[in-house]
């Protein structure tokens, strides 16, 4: 997607402003909703998953919010925003950053540059993984906690892109040594001298409540009885707003107005050359998921495998054809998978996934 291409805050920025020019923000069936690559993603962020947030996207650098974190969780929250995943990695290689909790993801085969990845995980003194499945990064793992699926073995929330907070239910429990996200944390906790009492979704949930004013209406109750409600929603007779930024609209503005910022126009970070004419762009196909640890266990009958796909006249212009075997090589490494001439590439153009490194390792490169 536009967020993971190496100019991914001008990408971002660049459509925040064409909305703002264009007056589409702070109306309904209006603005910018980015389709996100997963389930949950918004309420991973919402949570404070991310480096300069806390829960209910209130930013880390805020004395008054963090001071209220601070004497509901009886410790002191850092002052200064967090390392995003690029920076982890990069303090890593620095030798900065010497232990690694990773939750429900697969850098070792997700991130780009996947040699120096690996190369930088293995310098950890300590990785810990908790995931649903072996993924290769947890074969690297000092430690491994199985984990249960959020979707159907736990208890919880999950909020979708437009804002819309819905429960989830417990209807199978999880096989073999698997086990709840929060019991893990939780003994985890205690483990390291800490007693949080029990692992109850709810109590988390309403713990959420007290401390984010935008999620304070969403009790359990209202949630089933609702089949979900939008952040913001402020107490429990608060509907939820159905869409933001409504206050742009009003005359006098209330608040800042929100501002345009200038994005310089950028040439790619790689150039093209006589040695590497194409250029190669990653993504996803319908039926697929990531590095394929969720899904390439079943059969589908759209699964075709990994190919290089190319433009009908570079399929030409290099004499390949449908299912030939060719060489793909980059600045960094190399693969080899057949090709599959797609219609809809433009010439100078490569599209590969990331689903089947056990066929061919695109990251590589």
């Amino acid at each position: 997607g536009i967020t993971e291409q190496h100019y991914a805050v001008d990408n971002v920025v660049a459509l925040i402003n064409l909305a703002l020019l264009t007056g589409h923000g702070g109306r309904w069936g209006s603005g910018i909703c980015p389709l996100r690559g997963q389930n949950n993603v918004q309420g991973g962020g919402d949570m404070g998953a991310l480096p300069d947030r806390l829960p209910g996207v209130q930013h880390v650098e805020n004395d008054e919010v963090r001071a209220r974190f601070d004497r509901a969780w009886g410790a002191t929250v850092p002052p200064k925003k967090g390392w995003h995943l690029t920076a982890m990695f990069e303090a890593m290689a620095r030798g900065d950053l010497r232990a690694l909790y990773v939750i429900g993801e697969n850098p070792a085969q997700s991130e780009a540059d996947a040699h120096q990845t690996r190369e930088r995980l293995a310098r950890l003194d300590t990785l810990v993984v908790q995931d649903l499945f072996l993924t290769e990064t947890a074969a690297m793992a000092d430690v491994v906690f199985p984990a249960a699926a959020g979707a159907f073995e736990s208890e919880g929330t999950v909020t979708s892109s437009e804002r819309r907070v819905q429960r989830t239910r417990r209807t199978l429990s999880p096989p073999g040594e698997a086990r709840d996200d929060l019991a893990i944390f939780f003994d985890l906790a205690r483990a390291l001298g800490h007693e949080w009492g029990a692992a109850d979704a709810e109590s988390v949930w309403n713990e959420v409540r007290r401390l984010s004013p935008v999620h304070a209406g969403m009790s359990y109750p209202r949630l089933d009885a609702a089949r979900g409600l939008r952040w913001p929603c402020y107490d429990e007779g608060h509907p939820g707003e159905a869409f933001l930024h409504s206050r742009l609209w009003e005359r006098p503005v209330r608040g800042p107005r929100a501002p345009f910022q200038v994005v310089a126009h950028q040439e790619p970070a790689e150039a093209l050359s006589d040695e590497y004419p194409l250029r190669l762009t990653t993504g996803r196909r319908l039926g697929e998921y990531n590095t394929g640890v969720q899904t390439s266990s079943y059969a589908s009958p759209t699964r075709r495998g990994e190919t290089a796909d190319v433009s009908p006249s570079d399929a030409a212009r290099l004499g390949v054809g449908e299912g030939d075997h060719v060489r793909v090589v980059s600045r960094r490494g190399a693969v080899e998978v057949p090709v599959h001439i797609d219609t809809g590439l433009p010439a100078g153009r490569v599209f590969m996934t990331l689903h089947f490194p056990e066929q061919a390792e695109t990251n590589v490169l």
